[in-house]
């Protein structure tokens, strides 16, 4: 039996996988198992943010397996201490909460949004705005925030205290406000949503409303952060500090970690027995994590995604076949004229690059560390793809 058939016999179809083995990596590129090599312009969806096996990271995690993969959270661990310490320290926030991804650093900010006003307020404020079309997680509660009716089938009921309101209309949001709301959680680049850039005066106006009101603003950055837009945090573009920023995705360089950040007026809500997670904090996790900060936080390292967004954007604006790009920094969302997304992500397997979607467009993930002629190879297959 094959690699796909034994999959397929074990494994719950819950992904429309592409017929493609991947066996390893190196550098912005991965081989299947037969030893084609395939430029990712995908990186795990934002996940393997130095690319693949980066030397430093690799010496990280390898040592750290050696030393001590795991302990409960009952106790200390160096590596937790360090990589904590850095991640405040790099974003400005007072204190964290570890978890295993995206999801669950939501749920952790839904949890300290809610019990803040509780401790504050009493209970009845506790409902949640969030934006239409925004995606937060696939758990019950963060498919309850997330703004898209269509993921909101099958698993009735879904968690009360969530409303949703269009991007960048202040008026409507205006109109949802009262005396029950604790929170309102937004993307700055709603990614599964399309890839689609807030407006910056929304961003400050919700900032503005979230202060004037002592509601707690909360930041999705879990495909957004970690020096994706050009900046360690999109906020930074934007001109804000949310209360609260989730993370994960391409925080521990393609090991499974999420975080929840908190501002100093909401970093000690949680307390003792009202949130945990085994495995948060693992120090393998939180070794990868501290060499992809150190990276990040290198000379000019910053400045370099930015000029290659740069580079890209005017690439493809000049491309046949392109209607628009949207996004921000490395990662960009296409809108073709004539093709379907989804049919060029599959012609483009063949010959040899990783692509994503996002609904109808065609997505950009690319490793924050891919170089101008990989960035060159692989638009050079998508233009040809686009001309055919």
């Amino acid at each position: 039996m094959n690699t796909i058939d034994k999959f397929n016999s074990h494994v719950m179809h819950t992904y429309g996988r592409f017929d493609v083995v991947l066996d390893n990596g190196k550098g912005r590129s991965a081989s299947d198992e037969n030893g084609k090599k395939y430029i990712d312009f995908g990186s795990g969806i934002g996940t393997n943010s130095l690319g693949y096996c980066d030397n430093d990271w690799v010496e990280a995690v390898c040592n750290q397996v050696k030393k001590i993969q795991h302990t409960s959270n009952y106790y200390y661990t160096a590596v937790q201490a360090e990589f904590s310490e850095k991640l405040c320290d790099i974003t400005g926030y007072d204190k964290v909460f570890f978890g295993n991804s995206g999801a669950e650093a939501n749920e952790c900010a839904i949890k300290l949004a809610r019990k803040y006003s509780f401790d504050k307020y009493g209970a009845g404020r506790h409902n949640i705005i969030t934006l239409v079309n925004s995606f937060h997680g696939r758990t019950l509660c963060t498919l309850s925030a997330t703004g898209q009716d269509n993921f909101h089938q099958y698993f009735f009921p879904f968690v009360e205290g969530f409303k949703y309101t269009p991007a960048n209309d202040i008026q409507a949001l205006e109109e949802m406000l009262d005396d029950h709301v604790c929170g309102i959680m937004i993307e700055f680049i709603q990614g599964e949503g399309g890839v689609v850039p807030l407006n910056e005066s929304f961003v400050k106006a919700v900032r503005k409303i979230c202060d004037e009101k002592d509601i707690l603003m909360i930041a999705d950055e879990v495909q957004t952060g970690v020096g994706r837009t050009g900046k360690m945090l999109a906020s930074e573009n934007f001109g804000v500090k949310p209360d609260i920023t989730t993370l994960a995705k391409g925080l521990a360089g393609g090991i499974p970690v999420g975080c929840c950040l908190a501002s100093e007026k909401c970093s000690d809500v949680l307390t003792p027995g009202t949130h945990g997670s085994t495995f948060g904090g693992n120090p393998i996790a939180c070794a990868g994590g501290c060499v992809v900060l150190s990276k990040i936080q290198s000379q000019g390292f910053l400045d370099e995604v930015s000029k290659k967004s740069r580079y890209i954007f005017e690439k493809l604006s000049n491309m046949n076949g392109v209607a628009s790009v949207s996004g921000m920094g490395l990662m960009i969302g296409i809108s073709l004229k004539e093709k379907k997304a989804v049919d060029i992500v599959r012609a483009a397997l063949d010959e040899g690059l990783l692509l994503l979607t996002a609904k109808e467009k065609v997505r950009l993930l690319p490793p924050l560390t891919i170089s101008y002629e990989e960035i060159d190879e692989g638009l050079g297959i998508l233009e040809k793809l686009l001309a055919k």
